[in-house]
């Protein structure tokens, strides 16, 4: 399975705008405040092993270095909340290969002035690929991905998902799709 040519023709249309956003943010498992005020813990093993992965990728800049390319516009949530703007890893995306410390996508909140939040990462895995290599669907340090059947909004085949929020607050949990936390009203050059 290939990447689709929407996506591939969309990784390469868009602009690379990017600062660094500088924000100081404590490591250990412990409560914390974010932006918005709302108070979190840390604690889940996955939300740890992807904080230690991503840590660097705070900096946008060194995700532009190491090649990560941007995928979405900023996204919203259908109802509330969102998702924020999608920076994908292409050669990720069809190698059928889950680890905790190689998310397909990183996810960045536009917080005004070409600047850019981390906010968490997303593992994606095609269905057709996983399936023809797996008995089941595929779960990541005991978390059950979702599947997103095609059609869907995002133009892409089939696939299973997974978001960890390792960098934002999300009052509805870790793994959550959409973050109430998260907006799109500062997009990029705001």
């Amino acid at each position: 399975m290939k990447i689709r040519p929407s996506l591939i023709s969309l990784l390469a249309a868009v602009p690379v705008l990017a600062v660094a956003d500088g924000q100081a943010f404590r490591f250990p498992t412990q409560s914390h405040a974010n932006h918005h005020g709302t108070r979190w813990k840390h604690g889940s093993p996955l939300v740890e092993k992807v904080r230690r992965a991503t840590e660097r990728y705070r900096d946008i800049k060194v995700a532009i270095a190491e090649k990560w390319v941007q995928a979405t516009p900023c996204v919203s949530g259908p109802n509330e909340g969102a998702m924020g703007v999608h920076w994908v890893k292409p050669e990720r995306l069809n190698d059928g290969v889950l680890d905790p410390e190689q998310p397909e996508a990183l996810i960045y909140e536009p917080v005004g002035h070409n600047r850019w939040r981390l906010v968490g990462v997303e593992f994606i895995q095609f269905a057709q690929v996983w399936d023809a290599q797996n008995a089941g669907p595929p779960s990541l340090d005991g978390h059950l991905m979702n599947l997103i059947g095609a059609p869907n909004r995002y133009g892409l085949d089939a696939f299973y998902e997974l978001h960890v929020w390792g960098w934002a607050a999300n009052p509805n949990g870790n793994f959550a799709d959409w973050n109430t936390q998260v907006t799109c009203d500062k997009q990029a050059g705001d």
